[in-house]
This record gives C-alpha cells, sequence and structure tokens, in this order.
C-alpha cells in the first residue's frame, strides 16, 4: 500500500505524515479489517530490515491495541517491547516517546508487568536521553512508590547531566502525575536538588520550570514549600555564575508574587527582582522588566514604583541599547498605573531624552511611545508639555534630531487632532523645508503627505501645496521625488 511504502522513507517529515495518515486510517477500520489489514502491515513495518520502518511503527500500535482480540493483542506488545530493545537508538528513542501513549491503552495488569521494566530499562538508557516517558498516565498510586519512583529517583540522579537535565525539563509534567502527595514527599527534594545541579544546562531548565513547579503544588502546602525549601534555591540561582541560569529564572520568578501574595512579595520577592534588575546580563534584566505587570497586580504601582522605579531609570540609560528599548517599550503601561502627575515629575525627562538617543531604533520607539503617552494622557495635556518640547528640537544642530522632531509630527497629528496639527504642527514642518540638509527636507515632504489627511482643503492649498512645489524644484533628487509624491 502507498501509505506503507511512505512510511519506510528516509525523509522523517514524509514518514510522520505517512504515519499521521495510518493513524486516521485506522478509525475506519472494524475489528476484523483492522486483524485483517492493519495489525499485519504493523507487523511488517516492526520487523523492517531498515530502522525508517521500525521508527514508524512505533506510532501505529496504541491506534490499533483496543479494538484486536487478545491473541493479537499479545502479539502486539511482544512487537512493541522488541522495538524498545531495538539495536539502533533511533528505534528506541521513537519507542520511548511512544511508551506513555501505548500504555494508556493497555490493560493495567500488562503496565505493571511489561510498560513498567520497559520504562525503567529506557530511563536507564543514555542514548535514548533519559527519563524521556515520566508523564504518562502512571499506574494506580499503590503501585507508584515500588515500581516507579524508584526509577525516577535515580534518573534525577543519574551521573548523565542528560539524564538530569530531561528530568528537569518534563518536571512538572510528572508533577502532574504522580499527584500532590507524592510531590510533596518525593518531588520537592529532587527538584532542589535539580536546582542546585553541578551542570547550568540542568539548572537551567528546573529554573524554568520553578513557577509551573510551584502553581501545581498543593494549596494546604503550598505557601510553606516555596518559603521553606524552594525560596532558598531561587535566591542562590539570581546570583548563580551563568547567565542563562539567571536568564531562565528571570523570566519566570515574577509569576511567583500572584502565587505568594503582597506581604511576601514585598519581603521576600522585591530584593531579588531589584537584584535581578541590577545585574550585569542584559538578558536578565530585560525579562524583569518584560514581566513587571505580574507584580503589579500583587503589590500595587505605587510599593512598585518605590521599590524598583530607581532601577528602571537607571536601566533607561543602560549601555545597551535593547535594555533602553525595553523600557521605552513598557512606559506607557508603567505611566497609566502611575499617573500624569507622577510620570510628569519622574519620567518625562526620560522620554524626551529617547527622543535624541544616537540609536536610530531607540529614537524610532521613542516617537512611537509619545503617541501612546497622548492617548493615555489626552490632547492638552501633549499640548502643554510634549508638543512645545518637540518643536524645539527643530533647531537642534544635529540633523538626525530635526528628523526626529518631523517623525514625532508625523504621530502625533494623528492624536492631537487638526487644530493643533494646523496651528502648532505644520508650522514648524512648513519652516523646515528650507533646511540645508537635505534629508531632513526629504522628510518634510514625507511628513507633509503623512499629516495632509488631518488637514482641511484651504490649509491644504494655501500652505502645503506651495511648500511642496517649491520642493519639486529642489536641486536633490530625493526632496524632489518624495514632493512630487506627496503633490500626486
Amino acid at each position: 500500500p502507498p501509505l506503507e511504502s511512505l512510511a519506510t522513507v528516509e525523509e522523517t517529515v514524509v514518514r510522520d505524515k505517512a504515519v499521521e495518515s495510518l493513524r486516521a486510517v485506522s478509525h475506519e477500520h472494524s475489528p476484523p479489517d483492522l486483524e485483517g489489514h492493519f495489525v499485519p502491515l504493523v507487523k511488517r513495518l516492526a520487523g523492517g530490515d531498515w530502522f525508517t520502518s521500525r521508527t514508524s511503527a512505533c506510532g501505529l500500535f496504541s491506534v490499533c491495541y483496543p479494538r484486536v482480540s487478545s491473541p493479537v493483542k499479545a502479539e502486539l506488545r511482544q512487537y512493541f517491547r522488541n522495538l524498545c530493545s531495538d539495536d539502533t537508538p533511533m528505534v528506541r528513542r521513537a519507542a520511548a516517546s511512544k511508551l506513555g501513549e501505548f500504555a494508556k491503552v493497555l490493560e493495567l495488569e500488562h503496565v505493571k508487568s511489561e510498560i513498567i521494566p520497559m520504562f525503567s530499562s529506557l530511563a536507564a538508557d543514555e542514548q535514548v536521553g533519559g527519563a524521556r516517558t515520566p508523564g504518562f498516565v502512571l499506574p494506580p498510586d499503590a503501585w507508584l512508590e515500588p515500581l516507579v519512583m524508584p526509577t525516577l529517583r535515580q534518573a534525577a540522579e543519574d551521573k548523565s547531566w542528560r539524564v538530569r537535565y530531561m528530568v528537569a525539563d518534563k518536571f512538572t509534567e510528572l508533577q502532574r502525575a504522580v499527584g500532590p502527595e507524592i510531590t510533596k514527599s518525593d518531588l520537592v527534594g529532587a527538584f532542589q536538588s535539580l536546582m542546585k545541579d553541578c551542570e547550568a544546562e540542568v539548572r537551567a531548565a528546573a529554573s524554568h520550570k520553578v513557577k509551573e513547579f510551584c502553581e501545581n503544588l498543593s494549596p494546604d502546602c503550598r505557601e510553606a514549600v516555596i518559603m521553606g525549601q524552594i525560596l532558598p534555591c531561587i535566591k542562590e540561582l539570581v546570583s548563580d555564575a551563568n547567565q542563562h541560569v539567571k536568564s531562565a529564572l528571570a523570566s519566570v520568578i515574577m509569576g511567583l508574587s500572584p502565587i505568594l501574595g503582597k506581604d511576601n512579595t514585598v519581603e521576600h520577592l522585591l530584593p531579588l527582582f531589584l537584584a535581578q534588575l541590577k545585574d550585569e546580563c542584559p538578558e536578565v534584566r530585560l525579562n524583569i522588566i518584560s514581566n513587571l505587570d505580574c507584580v503589579n497586580e500583587v503589590i500595587g504601582i505605587r510599593q512598585l514604583s518605590q521599590s524598583l522605579l530607581p532601577a528602571i531609570v537607571e536601566l533607561a540609560e543602560d549601555a545597551k541599547w535593547r535594555v533602553r528599548l525595553a523600557i521605552i517599550e513598557y512606559m506607557p503601561l508603567l505611566a497609566g498605573q502611575l499617573g500624569v502627575e507622577f510620570f510628569d515629575e519622574k519620567l518625562n525627562s526620560l522620554c524626551m531624552a529617547w527622543l535624541v538617543d544616537h540609536v536610530y531604533a531607540i529614537r524610532e520607539a521613542a516617537t512611537s511611545n509619545l503617541r501612546k503617552l497622548v492617548e493615555r494622557f489626552g490632547q492638552d495635556w501633549a499640548q502643554g508639555t510634549i508638543v512645545p518640547k518637540v518643536l524645539a528640537m527643530a533647531g537642534d544642530p544635529n540633523y538626525l534630531h530635526r528628523m526626529t522632531t518631523l517623525f514625532c509630527i508625523n504621530v502625533l497629528s494623528e492624536v492631537v487632532g487638526q487644530e493643533v496639527t494646523r496651528q502648532q504642527l505644520l508650522p514648524t514642518a512648513l519652516r523646515m523645508a528650507g533646511d540645508a540638509v537635505a534629508n531632513v527636507r526629504f522628510n518634510v515632504a514625507k511628513s507633509l503627505q503623512r499629516i495632509g489627511p488631518v488637514l482641511d482643503q484651504g490649509t491644504l492649498q494655501t500652505e502645503v501645496k506651495p511648500v511642496l512645489e517649491k520642493l519639486t524644484q529642489d536641486q536633490d533628487v530625493d526632496v524632489k521625488y518624495f514632493a512630487q509624491e506627496a503633490l500626486s
């Protein structure tokens, strides 16, 4: 059959699609047809000479097993056992990835007698990648402790860091599978060990899971476990020597605030956030800034600003432009929560300083930031606070800053309304048409085209059109081009 042939090819994408199609086709078979046509296909693939066919076979057992007779079920289990102990690591990896899926459709006695030994064997197989299958539907709790937990404990302390890494990476799946009691008695200690692991990759993987692990803890013991056992490890990770570990932690640590509440956040977490905001690694600082809203919801903007605002202001002037950019992108939210008076007092000067930053991406983001601030604080605020400062830049000796004035005029015209645009923004743009720098002049033409829709026809005809017609006679070819574009 064509799908069987495609399931044996070398190209992985083709094989995966063929298996997907075969799985879909299996549902259309009656039990007799499954035994007469589909199961023989699975056996041919599982016994094939090429590892590609045996790999594909691993994904087909679970779809046919539930609807065949007991003797055929026994054969299928034997074939799957063979795949789990195949000579080729790729086949064993494929079998390991489907072990949980297959376990879900097996009878409980066969899970105990056959799946658990396979799981133990694969979990100890370094070529398979360690405990790849802890998240499958586990047997009853009575079996967990004697049958599964020894293997999981061993995997969490395995001599191969890749095995420990896989345990850390799948830890919350394992936590959900074993339930709250075993999590409390066994997994908390194992998680502590992974957070203190000697390999940075393992610590980073565990750090990524901190928030989710804490969320999944039983409510009756959650706070006590976090404060007594998890938080001390987190404090060590905040000052970890490896930047990837610190960055992984910074991406999730803010999510602990809603779990621990206001008092614990202020007393225990804010000092850690502050330490990470001052970390030498830009990625760490960036991850903290990007998740400030989690903390704000818990402790309120006033407390947040008193604790973290000095560090945020420091970051706004950071040497790394990406850090400055992250602060700019967060500013409208921060401004809206702080209120206009607090913003004008503490942050307004920062926003204006970004407009003359030496990095274009910062100036561009700062321009967009102005628009968002005006949308929050209104036209009157813009007219009294922002517009005068922006227009003053039109006389700046640096032509890049004069161009920024034009970019600001472009975005402000869309939010301040026709009257402010005509009376304040337009005259400045028209004056700049005589600038000595051609880049400024052609940006004047582009700006006049941009703000044109805001203006009335009378203003366009009497004030804008004559200036554009003059620019079409400019000596610079780019100025001419953009002026003609604006007129057309």
